[in-house]
């Protein structure tokens, strides 16, 4: 299970976000923090800020300080935490792409006649995902009975009159409910849990600690792509990574086994090629004694 501090500390910055606690100037960086990854760290705050909040920038800070001077994590290890926490946490949904296109304008100047219009392909429920569960929960439902859940429909994030800007702005504006959302629900747990493997790995199994960092490299964009990133990760640490930290099973090279897993890896949603894989790599070790 993840840990329960930093599930507490998640809900707490979401708490942040509903009284609109924003008093407070952006977050600082850790006091042991690396000088040179201080650039580095101060982006992510600054982008935590402009996604979402300085309340969730705050968040970012206290996760990435539990490894902050922590025992067994160099300053290359602590660099990766802080790149892939900062990608996972600014997570791609449609507020997010609604964000980047009017940040375009924003940059231009103004209305940008000329750009490309961004069609983004998405299905219905994960459209729904971006909602507030009291909102997208009937919704579901409503599309579960009609059978349109895994429809799949086009989006268009244009800049090119001043509608549509208008229309990118009323989207990018629904940043303020993202913290409600299913899909942010769902971010936060794996987080939580990716976080938690890491801590798990430096305790268990050190060595394998930076292939379990770059784990979260599996898992990117959105549609398909995303839910397979998803699947795939889940299924490397249930079957491989947390069977190890429980002494289940006896994997003297967990690093090794994750790269031979990933590498199994197709673009198939039934996973067969890497169930085989991991269930080759668990066969060749002995199970310890329960």
């Amino acid at each position: 299970m993840p840990d329960d501090d930093g599930l507490l500390a998640s809900l707490r910055y979401l708490f942040a976000d509903i009284i609109g606690d924003e008093d407070e100037g952006p977050p600082v960086l850790p006091d042991a923090c690396p000088a040179h990854l201080g650039p580095a760290v101060s982006g992510a705050i600054h982008l935590m800020i402009e996604y979402q909040s300085t309340s969730y920038a705050q968040l970012y800070v206290d996760r990435l300080n539990r490894f902050v001077g922590r025992r067994g994590v160099d300053d290359a290890m602590l660099a990766d935490i802080a790149q892939l926490l900062a990608q996972r946490m600014a997570y791609e949904d449609p507020i997010r792409i609604a964000q980047l296109k009017l940040g375009e304008v924003n940059a231009a100047g103004g209305l940008t006649a000329r750009s490309a219009d961004d069609i983004k392909k998405f299905r219905l429920d994960e459209l729904i995902d971006a909602l507030p569960a009291v909102i997208a929960d009937p919704i579901l439902g409503m599309l579960d009975w009609f059978g349109w859940r895994h429809r799949r429909v086009s989006i268009r994030f244009s800049a090119n009159s001043r509608f549509s800007v208008r229309r990118l702005r009323i989207e990018a504006g629904l940043k303020r409910w993202r913290l409600f959302s299913i899909r942010y629900a769902k971010e936060r747990v794996w987080v939580e849990r990716w976080l938690h493997m890491i801590d798990r790995s430096l305790t268990k199994q050190p060595a394998a600690a930076t292939a379990v960092i770059q784990t979260a490299t599996m898992i990117s964009g959105y549609g398909d792509r995303y839910r397979q990133g998803i699947a795939d990760w889940h299924a490397i640490i249930d079957g491989l990574a947390k069977p190890t930290f429980d002494g289940v099973l006896a994997l003297p090279d967990l690093a090794a086994a994750i790269t031979e897993a990933r590498a199994a890896i197709m673009p198939d949603p039934r996973q067969a090629a890497l169930k085989r894989k991991i269930a080759e790599i668990r066969a060749r070790v002995p199970q310890a004694a329960s």
